[in-house]
């Protein structure tokens, strides 16, 4: 308990030290181009009258960054500068989802989610390293060092976790658990999922194409399976249908017309994305070489008990589920910033199924081996941990937010009535590139007034 606690610790001081992206002030403010979204949360303009506007299927998401960022560092305006604020609103909100996160995934690997339990928090040990702030971040980072993503990729996907929780143990061999309530809340996390981000759909693509492949083969290989139970039947085919509708008001997504790649194109870019992310730093390669080790553990050494079987089945699905997702990618557009398909954001949802079977695998077998087997697998355990720990030891972030901090300064004592500022800083502020026009900070300049930043709206420029 004591490491994981010092670990989310440590990562907090380091995402404190993240620079701001370039889309928080226009989702949260929000710019006239993300607008729309706000006003019709559920892509009505698109169905109605084949309008194109930027991210018509992300309702949820910028209206969470929206509403966060708006209360969050007014609120801690009361122990902290109006600077210091937001970026530790920034890292709070990092640390919490990877908090939950941990948390969730040990739920599954143990079926418990008693904080009093050792197994959870082992199994959150173990999980813990592989949240790489630093280090192998590139390749395989869950929480991105830019906040705005967080909000469309890890949180969604922790939301979509909590969602299949019922399910998961539904197909462990328990009783189907929801009470009334809990059936209105799964329900309402429906809507919130559809319209969350361009991950979910993507997902939930994969996993009911694989909960069908494996009603069908259960059906060919014996007696007909057990019948669903009408409800969680009825919230997977909602989910499906409205992950659907998603997808289909996403294709009118104006920021996808401003990147130009034909489908065949960006299905020959997939081999060239694999073969980047295995041969990048070591921590992809290793962990798909450890999750393998542990298979061949199981099937060798551990005993050949039914939770034996069905811990090897987990990492089975998560290849299945790995190679229909990377085969469905294409099918999401392009970007630029993403050249090959393939970066660490778009490849979470597998980089997360990894990590689970690690950690589920690993804490089985530290409680079924034996003898010299045993200290073998310790040892081996170990060196996985520090290689992690290792890479992603400094608490100093390279590249961090030293000189943006010092540009916010200094608009802050900006004279009231100075409404452009020529910054001396030579690094990005609540950009992606530097700002040479005024103009084109404008966005930034109302929402830093709203944080309290500046006395008045100031443009700048570099």
């Amino acid at each position: 308990m004591l490491f994981v606690l010092a670990d989310l610790a440590c990562t907090f001081v380091q995402y404190n030290r993240m620079v701001l992206d370039g889309d928080l002030t226009a989702i949260v403010l929000p710019a006239p181009h993300y607008a729309a979204v706000l006003h019709d949360p559920f892509g009505w303009a698109v169905l109605a009258k084949n309008e194109v506007y930027a991210a018509p299927n992300r309702f949820f998401a910028h209206a969470t960054m929206a509403a966060y960022f708006r209360l969050v560092p007014g609120w801690l305006h009361a122990f902290l500068t109006p600077i210091a604020s937001l970026y530790a609103s920034a890292a709070i909100f990092s640390v919490l989802v990877q908090a939950l996160l941990l948390y969730v995934l040990a739920v599954y690997a143990t079926g418990t989610g008693q904080l009093s339990s050792w197994r959870l928090w082992l199994v959150m040990a173990l999980l813990a390293p592989f949240f790489q702030a630093q280090g192998y971040a590139g390749e395989m980072a869950i929480i991105p060092q830019a906040i705005s993503y967080t909000f469309f990729y890890p949180w969604p996907l922790l939301l979509l976790l909590v969602w299949l929780l019922p399910f998961y143990r539904l197909a462990q061999g328990q009783p189907w658990r929801l009470s009334a309530w809990g059936m209105v809340a799964s329900l309402g996390l429906l809507l919130v999922l559809a319209f969350n981000g361009p991950i979910i759909p993507g997902v939930v693509a994969v996993l009911l194409l694989g909960i069908g492949v494996r009603r069908l083969s259960e059906r060919a290989s014996g007696p007909a399976p057990l019948v669903l139970h009408w409800q969680p039947a009825l919230l997977l085919v909602l989910l499906g249908l409205l992950c659907a509708y998603s997808l289909y008001i996403g294709r009118n997504n104006a920021e996808n017309l401003e990147h130009t790649r034909t489908l065949w194109e960006r299905y020959q870019l997939l081999p060239m994305g694999v073969f980047k992310q295995l041969t990048g730093k070591l921590g992809m390669p290793l962990l798909l070489v450890v999750c393998m080790g542990n298979a061949y553990l199981l099937r060798r050494w551990a005993a050949p008990t039914p939770e034996n079987r069905r811990i090897r089945l987990v990492l089975r699905w998560v290849g299945w589920f790995a190679l229909a997702y990377v085969l469905l990618l294409p099918l999401g557009g392009y970007r630029t910033y993403r050249p090959y398909l393939l970066r660490f954001d778009s490849i979470s949802p597998i980089t997360l199924g990894l990590i689970f079977f690690y950690a589920l695998s690993a804490g089985y077998l530290l409680q079924n081996l034996v003898g010299r087997a045993r200290i073998a697998y310790v040892v081996g355990v170990a060196a996985v941990f520090f290689i992690y720990a290792n890479a992603d030891r400094k608490l100093q972030v390279a590249d961090g937010n030293d000189c943006e901090r010092a540009a916010l300064t200094q608009l802050a004592w900006a004279p009231a009535n100075q409404p452009v500022v020529h910054l001396d800083q030579n690094c990005t502020v609540l950009s992606w590139n530097l700002i040479t026009d005024p103009a084109t900070s404008a966005t930034n300049a109302a929402m830093l007034e709203q944080w309290g930043i500046t006395q008045g709206t100031k443009q700048y420029y570099h």
